[in-house]
């Protein structure tokens, strides 16, 4: 499978393209089957679930084939090649396991964010930026309202964080979150088996769970093979490391859309 010209478009406007339906369903089930007998062996001390919620849960699963096999066995992997690059893409051998339990109070709003920012439980270093290409998300359970733990984005923030860290900087995120005025947030409601493909800079968040039911997904990092090399450069030229893409910018910069 590879994208079609109208994912691109809507991944080229608002930062991420859905994906319905595209990891079967097996795969869906080894998955649940493998966090759940964890869960249930294994649990989950108090201690652990500031760095669990920041980091993954049940962290001994997440290079097992049953959470690479998501993006490996899917058409994900082919999917994600058609907008970065045959070839492009560096190896990828583990999942995020993300987790979101009911909470007993209010739930709370979503906060935007670009992933790869130091906080004191994430394992990024302080002073550093962890950038990469690509988020694949893909989603293990249902998730059909707002609040129950979805996962929120910020259409289009992509172009505009582009802006304004072209005037600013990209090391400017070391600041914090641009002070840019983004849309409204969208809670994205999904059922078992979707995926979302998402551009790195585009904003997200999760909101909180009023449902009876956890949250299941799995997020997946992507980077280009030259990545290092250009991980700097690319938050100002957030195209240049998708390959796919470029029929799509070229089309908008002809319009007279900028491509930024």
């Amino acid at each position: 499978m590879r994208l079609t010209t109208a994912h691109k478009q809507a991944l080229y406007d608002d930062g991420l393209v859905r994906l319905p339906g595209i990891v079967p369903s097996e795969l869906v089930n080894a998955a649940l089957r493998a966090i759940n007998g964890s869960l249930g062996s294994e649990g989950i001390h108090p201690d652990d679930l500031v760095t669990f919620r920041s980091r993954s849960y049940t962290p001994e699963l997440q290079t097992s084939p049953a959470i690479t096999d998501l993006l490996h066995r899917s058409p994900l992997w082919e999917v994600a090649e058609s907008a970065i690059g045959e070839g492009a893409i560096a190896p990828v051998n583990a999942g995020q396991i993300a987790l979101r339990f009911p909470t007993p109070d209010t739930p709370h709003d979503p906060h935007a964010h670009i992933d790869g920012m130091y906080s004191p439980h994430n394992g990024v270093p302080k002073g550093t930026i962890a950038n990469f290409t690509a988020l694949v998300g893909v989603f293990l359970s249902d998730v059909p309202t707002s609040y129950a733990g979805n996962f929120t984005v910020w259409p289009g923030s992509h172009r505009q964080y582009e802006s304004y860290f072209r005037e600013h900087g990209p090391d400017s995120l070391l600041n914090g979150m641009p002070d840019v005025e983004v849309a409204e947030p969208e809670q994205v409601t999904a059922r078992a088996g979707d995926a979302v493909l998402a551009h790195y800079q585009l904003g997200h968040g999760i909101a909180g769970n009023a449902s009876p039911h956890i949250r299941y997904a799995i997020f997946f990092r992507l980077s280009h093979v030259d990545h290092q090399s250009v991980r700097w450069e690319c938050m100002t030229d957030i195209w240049r490391e998708w390959a796919g893409m470029r029929d799509v910018a070229a089309a908008a910069n002809t319009a007279g859309t900028p491509a930024n």
